[in-house]
């Protein structure tokens, strides 16, 4: 790849973050107003999601890793669902201090309503996006994620 092509990659490479920026923040406040008459703000709805999801209870830690995001902002969000009934805290038969994560019979009722809420609004987004493109930009996004990613291990290293 020449210089010339190099830099252009580059700067086409700096818009799209500035458009995932920029995107992020709509689906943040959409997801807030989808999830409001719920109770929800789209964080606590992706560790709602992330706990329905994830195919046998986790620890704060480990929701956190899946997620990309710090611990600590995690545990606050747990700590609200538990407090409004929504997640409930089980010992770890691994490890004493870190308890799972789980749904509790209201939580399951929430995220069921929240599906039922997001389906609709998926579609919507949906019309007439090329699924051939999607696919390609969900690659671009997991390849992109995956290089900061291995990036970030090499400076922990």
């Amino acid at each position: 790849m020449s210089e010339n092509e190099h830099a252009s990659v580059s700067l086409s490479l700096s818009a799209l973050f500035l458009d995932i920026f920029r995107t992020n923040g709509s689906l943040v406040a959409a997801g807030d107003q989808l999830v409001a008459p719920l109770g929800l703000t789209s964080a606590r709805w992706q560790v709602l999601g992330a706990v329905a999801m994830a195919p046998v209870p986790q620890p704060v830690a480990h929701i956190a890793r899946d997620m990309g995001l710090a611990r600590q902002g995690v545990q606050r969000l747990v700590n609200d669902l538990v407090d409004a009934g929504v997640l409930t805290l089980q010992d770890n038969p691994h490890h004493r201090r870190a308890k799972l994560v789980c749904l509790t019979p209201p939580g399951h009722k929430l995220f069921s309503s929240v599906h039922a809420l997001q389906r609709p609004w998926v579609d919507g987004l949906a019309q007439d996006l090329d699924p051939a493109k999607l696919a390609v930009a969900a690659e671009v996004l997991q390849a992109l994620r995956q290089r900061l990613e291995a990036g970030l291990e090499e400076d922990r290293d």
